[in-house]
Order: structure tokens, then sequence, then C-alpha cells
């Protein structure tokens, strides 16, 4: 369902990506869900993404420019340890940019997962910022 910003949608998922929020442990599934809004607002502050996709990819929340060559997908589920986490393909490289970035604001699993703290508050501007750089990975390597 491709979507431009958090005000053109319903505020929720379409029904396969909700049915897929509602599999999550109910103690992780508020966290997700601000996450998505996040990247919804990340993705229509963010020059260049134009609309975003909301669909499933191996059944995980996943988020992606309709436009083809423009970023790449960023999915949501769990870290290893069960804890939330932002997920994009492991050859950008875009996790060691990250963490290069933010390492005192996430924890970070191998070169595919940015993972949310538990104890902390989510790092809004920080998570933005690194989805921003995923949903434009594609048009930065271009220029």
């Amino acid at each position: 369902m491709p979507v431009r910003s958090p005000s053109q949608t319903s505020g929720s998922p379409p029904p396969k990506v909700r049915a897929a929020f509602e599999q999550l442990p109910a103690e992780v599934r508020p966290t997700l869900l601000r996450v998505r809004d996040l990247i919804l607002e990340a993705a229509a502050e963010t020059d260049g993404v134009g609309a975003l996709v909301e669909t499933l990819k191996w059944g995980q929340p996943s988020y992606l420019p309709a436009r083809p060559r423009i970023g790449t997908t960023v999915r949501l589920w769990l870290s290893s340890d069960d804890r939330p986490a932002l997920l994009v393909h492991c050859q950008t490289g875009l996790v060691d940019d990250f963490r290069r970035r933010y390492a005192d604001q996430f924890a970070f699993e191998g070169n595919r997962a940015l993972v949310l703290k538990p104890d902390r508050p989510i790092p809004e501007a920080a998570l933005k910022h690194c989805v921003a750089l995923a949903l434009t990975y594609h048009l930065r390597k271009r220029r």
C-alpha cells in the first residue's frame, strides 16, 4: 500500500501488516508501532523518498520507497534476544554507519539490525535519521 505521509494514512497499517504486528509480544508491540510512525514521518520529511510502500517481507512489516533504486527496505521485528529492532539489508553497510553515528543511543546486531534499548525512550531524532539514510541509500550512492 503506497503512502505519502502519516497524515495521508488512516493511522493504521494495512490488514496483513496489522496482523503481523498483532503476532508480536504485547510488551514490544507499542514500541514497534511507534517506530512505524517514525518511519512514515522520516519518509515524508526526507527529500527524494516520495511515496512509501508498507508491506510484508519475510512476514515482517516492511517499508520502502515506491520508486525503484531510491532506498533499501526497512523492516521491523525483534532482535535475536527479543528486543524491538529495525532491520536493513546486511550488504548495505548501513548498520556500520548507524553504529559510528549512534553507538551511545542504540544497540546493534551484526550488520543488519539497529536494536532499541528497552530501558530508554526511543531516541526519535536519531532513529528518523537512520531511517532517512536507509530510505535514500541508492539515491545517495548515485551522487
